[in-house]
C-alpha cells in the first residue's frame, strides 16, 4: 500500500461525517487555485535576468535564491511582493553590486505581470464548494500580504461560499487558536482542508482539530518540511479536492 493510501485509511476513520464538524476551513493558493507555478514561472525569468552577471546554473545558486527567500520571511512575509524584494536583493548580491537598474525595473515588471495573472482554478473547486454550501459553515483561511490575498480572493468570485475569510500574516498554532476562538469554533469540530503540510495541516492537527490534506505537484518545498515536534500526526490525505465530497458523507 503507497504512503499516501495509508495515511487516508488510518491515519483518520474513513470516511467522515459531516455531523462532527462544525466548520470547514479551505487554504486558498494551490488548494481552491494554482499559485506556487507563478512563482516557478518568476523564478525561471528572474534567472535569465541573473545570467547577465553570474551563471545560474552554478552550483549554489538555486540555493541561495531559496535561502534568500526563506531567510526574508520574517521580515517581508509571505507572497509575490515578498518574493519580488528577496530576488532584488539576491540580484544585488550575486552581481556584487553590479546589478543594472534596468534589470532591477525588470524584475518589478514580472511583479506586476504575475499580480494581475489569471487565476487557475483547482478541477472540480466550484462543485466541491457548491455540494457543501448549506450543509456545514465554510472558512477560508489564507496566508500572506493582506492586499495581495484579497485582490485574489476579489477576482476569484468564491468569496460568497464563505461565511468567514481570513488573511493572517503566518499559520502556527497560535494563529489558529485566537481564528477558532474569535469566531467560537470547538477546535475538535473543525476541519482544515489544504495542500501544505507545515502550515495548513500539522498546526491544526495539534491543537486537537482534523485535516484534510491534498498534496499539490508545485507545493513550495519549505511547506513539505515537517518540525520534529509534529512527527506522528494523525491527518488524512486525498489526491485531488473533487475528492472530499465522498470523504465527507452527511
Amino acid at each position: 500500500m503507497a504512503d499516501s493510501e495509508a495515511r487516508y485509511n488510518c491515519r483518520m476513520p474513513t470516511p467522515l461525517s459531516l455531523a462532527d464538524f462544525d466548520v470547514i476551513a479551505f487554504d486558498a493558493d494551490d488548494t481552491l487555485w494554482h499559485n506556487e507555478e507563478l512563482f516557478w514561472e518568476f523564478k525561471r525569468h528572474f534567472k535569465a535576468i541573473l545570467a547577465r552577471y553570474v551563471d545560474p546554473s552554478a552550483d549554489g545558486i538555486d540555493a541561495y535564491i531559496d535561502n534568500k527567500e526563506v531567510s526574508n520571511i520574517g521580515c517581508y512575509g509571505y507572497g509575490f511582493k515578498s518574493y519580488a524584494l528577496s530576488m532584488i536583493e539576491a540580484l544585488v548580491e550575486l552581481s556584487q553590486g553590479r546589478a543594472a537598474a534596468d534589470d532591477i525595473a525588470r524584475i518589478l515588471i514580472l511583479l506586476k505581470q504575475q499580480m494581475a495573472a489569471d487565476l487557475d482554478f483547482v478541477a472540480g473547486v466550484r462543485e466541491v464548494l457548491d455540494h457543501l454550501t448549506g450543509r456545514i459553515d465554510l472558512m477560508l483561511i489564507t496566508k500572506g500580504d493582506t492586499q495581495e490575498q484579497r485582490h485574489k480572493i476579489d477576482k476569484s468570485g468564491l468569496a460568497h461560499y464563505f461565511r468567514w475569510i481570513e488573511v493572517v500574516h503566518r499559520k502556527d498554532e497560535g494563529v489558529y487558536r485566537e481564528l477558532l476562538a474569535k469566531h467560537g469554533v470547538n477546535p475538535a469540530r473543525f476541519l482544515m482542508v489544504g495542500n501544505a503540510l507545515r502550515s495548513d495541516i500539522l498546526p491544526v492537527v495539534a491543537i486537537g482539530g482534523q485535516a484534510v490534506y491534498i498534496p499539490n505537484n508545485t507545493t513550495w518545498a519549505h511547506e513539505l518540511e515537517v518540525p520534529p515536534e509534529y512527527a506522528g500526526l494523525r491527518y488524512s490525505e486525498l489526491p485531488a479536492l473533487s475528492a472530499l465530497p465522498a470523504l465527507l458523507r452527511d
